[in-house]
């Protein structure tokens, strides 16, 4: 007689690669054995009765800053915010720690320290700037989920932003180790034009930063990879207006592999709010206006949105607060990663219908498959690890200043109310966040790589 599970989901209704519908979940050794309506107790029964079980979010873009700037964030503080928000894997960013993740003696530190500290899955991005291009193949190796890039000045002075001709090269020596180049899409030669402006306003962040210097840096990564021959692949980072995506969407269209992704924050909040609440809301590219924002809903509920990342990114609160009377001070970057579910599900499943089935594709299977981590992440399947979010659908609630995990204690989202709320996460089988208390212990998070890895490097060592 085989054993019992260690752990049964009983009477959630399921959102499913094929369907949301009710059914039961037995969990054995941290990964999916069964789905169903037989099936028996385990050691463990979570009732998930009047509840709704997501696969867990796959956040494909944050930024924990650690190693060398653990005060700003740190691994421990992010994965927590990640457990109170249903995220069960994360992918971090390259440029905010110190060394940032360009090369490989960097890429070893960050490991250590988020196999110490994460609470989560993780997964590592590697940077892409214009003096590492020779370590990119043993960054793959080492199993980065991509490369990211930036167009733009970075802010962050040892991650330099890539002139189109580096990026060009780097698109193409990606695409030979089979690597997607993530890339922050704002043109600088455009930006320049606003710098000499002496407005401190808040709003004359957001003029500073038009549209269209998203639009004219889309178009020329796209001639970048016109040009990186075959196999070349890109993924637009955090796209705030349609006019962005509809670059992206033309040109996958023709047969491009590029995707796209957009923030919860532009899709929660508009230049009135960024006025209103200051430099916790300031970010790049900025927030924009409510037509725009309701513009970008329209690209989401069409199907023109690949995923939807939280683009966490805090910072001590001093850098926030120094902006307060001219907002060109304040560092960029929103802290949202408890939000995105439950944004996602207030404005989009209760105000505009998007359907619980493809908020689990935006915001899970999607990222999964985009970066190489499906089907073992981003669906409820069996074999599938035990990754969940279970959420409440119609609880009403607002964040509070004691729920943020933060370590700054700042966020735009404070203050927010919210229908919808995650009530339990669970990490390959184990809670690490219930009923408002994040019970994870740190070093519990695993270090997740794109299964691609391994048959391109043995492609590589036959000669490709």
């Amino acid at each position: 007689m085989s054993s019992l599970p260690d752990l049964v989901i009983r009477g959630g209704s399921v959102v499913l690669p094929t369907g949301q519908r009710p059914a039961d979940i037995a969990v054995t050794n941290g990964i999916i054995s069964a789905i169903g309506s037989e099936v028996r107790d385990g050691a463990e029964v979570i009732d998930a009765s009047d509840l709704i079980v997501l696969p867990g979010v796959v956040d494909a873009h944050v930024h924990f800053n650690e190693p060398g700037r653990a005060d700003w964030e740190g691994w421990e503080a992010g994965t927590r915010g990640a457990a109170a928000g249903g995220v069960t894997t994360v992918l971090e960013m390259p440029l905010n720690a110190h060394p940032p993740t360009t090369t490989p003696a960097a890429f070893d530190q960050k490991l250590a320290v988020a196999s110490q500290k994460a609470l989560v899955d993780f997964g590592l991005w590697g940077g892409l700037v214009p003096n590492n291009l020779d370590n990119l193949q043993i960054l793959h190796q080492r199993g980065v989920v991509g490369f990211k890039a930036f167009m733009s000045h970075s802010g962050i002075d040892d991650f330099p932003r890539v002139p189109d001709g580096v990026l060009a090269v780097g698109l193409k020596a990606a695409a030979r180790l089979g690597a997607i180049v993530g890339v922050h899409a704002e043109s600088q030669e455009l930006l320049d034009r606003y710098v000499a402006q002496p407005d401190s306003s808040r709003l004359s962040w957001c003029r500073a930063r038009p549209p269209a210097a998203e639009v004219e840096a889309i178009r020329r990564l796209l001639v970048g990879m016109r040009g990186a021959g075959k196999g070349v692949r890109a993924h637009v980072v955090h796209v705030s207006c349609a006019e962005g995506l509809a670059e992206v969407d033309a040109a996958r269209n023709k047969g491009v592999s590029i995707t796209a992704e957009t923030c919860p924050h532009y899709l929660a909040f508009t230049e009135e709010d960024f006025e209103r609440i200051g430099p916790p809301l300031k970010c790049a590219p900025p927030i924009r206006e409510a037509a725009t924002r309701d513009a970008l809903w329209h690209e989401v509920l069409a199907g023109r949105v690949d995923l939807i990342a939280s683009d966490h990114s805090p910072c001590p609160a001093a850098d926030k607060q120094k902006g307060e009377d001219d907002i060109r001070q304040a560092w960029g970057g929103v802290a949202g990663i408890q939000a995105t579910l439950p944004l996602l599900i207030t404005e989009g499943v209760h105000e505009r219908g998007l359907s619980f089935e493809r908020l689990a594709h935006l915001t899970a299977t999607s990222p999964a498959q985009l970066f190489g981590l499906y089907p073992r992440k981003g669906a409820i399947a069996v074999g599938a690890d035990a990754d969940f979010a279970l959420v409440d659908p119609g609880q009403r609630w607002t964040l509070a200043p004691e729920q943020l995990q933060t370590r700054s204690g700042v966020s735009a989202y404070l203050g927010r109310a919210f229908t919808g709320r995650v009530v339990r996460t669970i990490v390959r089988g184990n809670t690490v966040f219930v009923d408002g208390e994040v019970i994870g212990r740190p070093g519990l998070g695993q270090f997740v790589q794109p299964h691609s890895h391994i048959s391109t490097i043995m492609d590589m060592s036959n000669g490709d």
